[in-house]
């Protein structure tokens, strides 16, 4: 199953030597972290969320027959957030506050 994951995701991105998959067992539940380019994320994820409902569907009908239970995730990166983002602080000051 990890390497379906990896062959179907390196197959939609610009960066396919970015892509890492690493498979968690559980009892009866196996956890795929999926890593990759933070520009590739969207095509990934694909317009509403459908390409990653479309691969996780088909993961979970692989696992179905090995009488077990998938879940595919994408871990972003630590520390970075994605352009276009607001940031914590105001960009300006607030109307009521005193101007120097």
């Amino acid at each position: 199953m990890k390497a379906f994951v990896e062959f179907v995701v390196k197959a939609l991105v610009d960066h396919p030597e970015e892509v890492d998959v690493r498979e968690v067992d559980g009892e009866r539940v196996v956890v795929f972290e999926l890593r990759l380019n933070q520009t590739d994320v969207g095509k990934v994820i694909g317009k509403s969320g459908r390409t990653i409902t479309a691969i996780r569907t088909l993961l979970t009908s692989a696992a179905a027959k090995q009488g077990k239970r998938a879940m595919l995730e994408i871990i972003e990166p630590e520390g970075r957030r994605p352009e276009g983002t607001a940031s914590a602080a105001p960009a300006e000051p607030a109307a009521d506050a005193p101007a120097n």
